[in-house]
Order: C-alpha cells, then structure tokens, then sequence
C-alpha cells in the first residue's frame, strides 16, 4: 500500500517525530518533578517562573501571561484561581485596564518556585543536555530560536480576537 502524499519529506518527518518525541518525554519528567517537588503543573510553574524570575515587578496582565505561556484565558483564570487559594499570587483589577486583571506573585511563591527550581534544572539537565555536546546545545539553541520567534509572530490563541455573540 503506497504511503499518502506528504509536503513534508522524510527527513522533515523524522525531525518533526524525533522533535514530538523529545518534548512530549521532557515535558513528563518536568511535570513528574514538579508534583513531587511543589504540587505544582507545568502551567502553574510556568506562570510562578514568569512573575518571579522575568516580570520586574512580579506582576503581569492576565492577557498577557496567557499570550506568554499559550494557554487559553479561561483555562488561565482556573489556574490562576488554584494558585490564589494556595496563596501563591493574588489577582486584583488592572489599574490601567476597566476589564483586565493583573497577577501578581506572593512571597509564598517566590519560594516555591526557589524550591522547585533547583530539582527542575537536574531534571532539564540530565534529560536534555546530558547526550548533547555544549556545541550540540549551542546549534540547537540556534536552530530554535528562529523557528520560535516565527511561531510567536502569529498570535497565540489567547490573543485570538473573541467571538461575538
């Protein structure tokens, strides 16, 4: 039985599975540390890791945290509720936004994620990097930095405009 067409040849496919296969293994390991180490999800680190570790005042935009980690609105606002009750950030309305609401992270978790971070950077390490040469990780970091920077140009689904009724 012939294969069906593909605009894609075998070298892009072997690529693209081998890619899949790497985050998709990656990702369980993180999440697996994440639990055990915080009780936190990968969203959940991801949103602590942007308001302690990159917003210089701890506190950002629901719109854009969603933007930032490609995650829907609604499924951020549930998220960010159960790291509220947990007392990991507060939400309050946008000073500068009638209907937006800013995120911004407690002490709390600031060290949460001083506490997850260091079992999160083993994991990366010995998954990712451990096989990898530093030239190896310096050709992939410069391999996928302009195919991030593409996929980034087009809005991410929470920046989608929304439908009207």
């Amino acid at each position: 039985m012939p294969s069906p067409p593909s605009s894609l040849d075998e070298t892009q496919l072997r690529a693209y599975f081998a890619l899949m296969d790497v985050a998709g293994l990656l990702k369980h390991a993180v999440e697996q540390q994440l639990r055990e180490a915080g009780d936190l999800s990968w969203v959940q680190f991801q949103l602590l890791a942007r308001l302690s570790l990159d917003s210089p005042t701890g506190s950002e935009r629901m719109t854009d945290l969603a933007d930032g980690v490609v995650y829907s609105r609604s499924a951020l606002t549930y998220q960010a509720g159960l790291l509220e009750k947990a007392g990991l950030v507060t939400r309050a309305p946008s000073a500068d936004d009638d209907r937006g609401v800013t995120v911004t992270v407690t002490d709390a978790g600031r060290e949460r994620i001083a506490t997850v971070l260091p079992g999160h950077t083993e994991v990366i390490s010995q998954q990712l990097f451990q096989p990898l040469t530093e030239a190896d990780a310096v050709t992939m970091a410069e391999l996928l930095a302009p195919v991030r920077d593409h996929m980034r140009a087009a809005p991410p689904r929470s920046a989608a405009p929304r439908r009207k009724r």
